[in-house]
């Protein structure tokens, strides 16, 4: 057992030292030795100021009389009030009620079901898309043009991109379309996802899907760490030294998104991806890049060893599996 474990480490070293070795919190050992005494359960006092029972009672007959059958409390206690006779608070009135069960919302309300977190996983190009709409800010106030962007999550490679006047759920189903024939996607290889806004939970966008075969996931609302790649797609864009305050037209918002995608997907060294480019990894060049990388490193450790401390260097590993909201792996403890 730990405790004997430390017992016997006490004896040589102190209880801190001891309790470090055996990978045990000092206060838990200290808590082990001296277990606290359980306190005596408190019997409950009467509030002094309760109405009894028979007050309750009564107050409780008052509200179900013919009279008051349809009042509420507060009508209630103002009319008795007016007539010279106190029965109890408004609040109190509302308590009685509620022990029997008797305060509720009595119109219909809606109640939505409960949204669930969307897990997605992809270990290889072209498994789950991610795809969002974004503002750029036009030439004057109040003016927007939408840039469509989707995204290969495993990749991280822009697989299809727009700039239009508006945001239309025909503009995004043709989007999504064109991309999916570019790419060669197949029935029942893709999930796509995106957030709740109007054209992604659209239904023409839902039946184009259904028809292609491709499944469609959601973010649940007003979360956007349920779209992680693509919110950090839209920083890289926005955050570009030569990304403008205003576009002067929504050519020149095309204009711009044409020299920003091929520089994003085949110069952008993704630190996600080990420094590839989006275009190596999702065109299967990642392993050949590394494999060149470690004859680099290796010739370079082989021409000075006393430049590198401890050991060979080494590239960064290949980008594994994505994740939009991994799931919680549980740890067993074991003693």
């Amino acid at each position: 057992m730990i405790e004997s474990a430390v017992a016997e480490l006490t004896a040589v070293v102190c209880t801190s030292s001891a309790c470090a070795a055996v990978s045990r919190p000092r206060s838990t050992h200290y808590r082990r030795l001296h277990p606290p005494v359980p306190r005596p359960k408190r019997e409950p006092k009467p509030q002094p100021r309760a109405l009894t029972v028979v007050e309750r009672t009564e107050a409780l007959e008052v509200l179900h009389s013919e009279r008051f059958i349809d009042a509420a409390p507060p009508t209630v206690y103002a009319t008795l009030l007016d007539e010279g006779r106190y029965l109890a608070s408004i609040s109190t009135l509302y308590r009685i009620l509620h022990a029997v069960n008797e305060v509720r919302e009595r119109r219909r309300v809606a109640v939505h079901p409960p949204y669930v977190k969307p897990e997605l996983f992809a270990d290889r190009p072209n498994m789950a898309w991610s795809w969002d709409i974004t503002k750029l800010l036009g030439p004057y106030k109040w003016t927007y043009y939408y840039l469509y962007v989707i995204l290969d999550i495993f990749s991280r490679y822009v697989v299809g991109w727009m700039v239009a006047a508006e945001e239309s759920a025909k503009l995004a189903e043709r989007l999504i379309s064109d991309t999916i024939i570019k790419q060669g996607v197949d029935r029942d290889q893709l999930v796509i996802h995106a957030d709740r806004g109007s054209s992604m939970a659209s239904k023409p966008v839902a039946m184009m899907l259904a028809d292609l075969g491709v499944t469609k996931s959601h973010s649940r609302p007003h979360c956007p760490n349920d779209n992680p790649f693509s919110e950090a797609q839209f920083k890289t864009l926005k955050y570009r030294p030569d990304f403008p305050e205003r576009f002067g037209s929504q050519q020149d918002g095309r204009d711009f998104c044409r020299g920003f995608f091929p520089w994003y997907n085949d110069d952008h060294r993704h630190s996600g991806l080990g420094y590839m480019t989006p275009a190596d990894v999702h065109y299967g060049r990642a392993e050949v890049i590394r494999a060149r990388r470690v004859d680099v490193l290796s010739l370079a450790y082989a021409t000075h060893p006393e430049r590198f401390v401890g050991k060979a260097p080494k590239p960064p590993q290949l980008p594994g599996p994505a994740w939009i909201n991994r799931p919680v792996e549980e740890v067993v403890l074991t003693q």
